[in-house]
């Protein structure tokens, strides 16, 4: 574990086999040291235990398209910008953030399985493995699944949108064909979003639980004046995205 995306371990469970470094520790668990200086981490500890591991077996098949960070998605920004204006492509719907096991997570699956064949889903952060091996086609050659990567990269997400608006000739971002509908977990999730109501965007759903620090006061500030709103249903909430609310 290199970052802090890290839950807690059971004990006699896999707590022999996991490691972290950088940033994060866990108690009981073996941390590797940072590198010396103009010297490398020391990996030997790992490298002896997968040597003493079985090897892994498969456990499913398929592919996964991804790659689709700011600038691919740029470099296609003519086809995509033909593809709104002809209707082809109706709504532009960001799914993007951090996301848990929890049973009620699959909200995003049931969401990607019932947008409209004439959307596009923009994607980035462990949220995205609900849905994006869903074999959810194409709009003329557009992949309605548009992966840009991890957490950090909703920067990707935010630099298209901000060009779409650009290349529409529109004053606002919420005057875009785009609804956000993000996963919440953890404090990633926070960077995100506040930097999503630096651009000013209005009207995003949060969910499928809100964060807990989040008091009355602070949230009413950001209803008032974000239009945050919370995660529903999902036939409310795909009808309300598809009418621009």
């Amino acid at each position: 574990m290199t970052t802090n995306c890290i839950i807690p371990i059971k004990k006699g469970n896999y707590q022999d086999r996991i490691f972290t470094t950088g940033m994060t520790g866990y108690p009981d668990v073996v941390h590797i040291p940072d590198r010396p200086e103009g010297g490398a981490k020391d990996f030997s500890k790992v490298i002896e235990l997968a040597k003493k591991c079985e090897p892994p077996t498969e456990i499913e098949t398929g592919k996964i398209v991804g790659g689709f960070a700011r600038n691919q998605v740029l470099a296609l920004a003519d086809k995509v910008v033909d593809a709104v204006k002809s209707g082809a492509i109706k709504r532009f719907v960001v799914m993007a953030g951090c996301d848990g096991r929890q049973k009620a997570r699959s909200y995003f699956t049931e969401v990607a399985q019932n947008l409209p064949k004439d959307t596009v889903i923009l994607t980035a952060g462990c949220a995205k493995y609900r849905y994006n091996k869903l074999d959810l086609g194409d709009i003329g050659g557009i992949p309605r699944v548009l992966d840009a990567g991890q957490c950090n990269d909703c920067y990707s997400l935010a630099v298209i949108a901000l060009k779409l608006k650009e290349v529409f000739g529109l004053d606002d971002i919420n005057d875009l064909p785009l609804s956000f509908d993000i996963a919440w977990y953890e404090q990633k999730a926070v960077a995100v979003l506040l930097a999503l109501l630096f651009l000013g965007v209005k009207g995003i759903r949060l969910g499928p639980t809100l964060p807990a620090f989040l008091s009355p006061t602070v949230l009413n500030v950001l209803v008032e004046k974000f239009d945050i709103k919370p995660i529903s249903t999902v036939a409310e909430d795909i009808e309300a995205m598809m009418a621009g609310k």
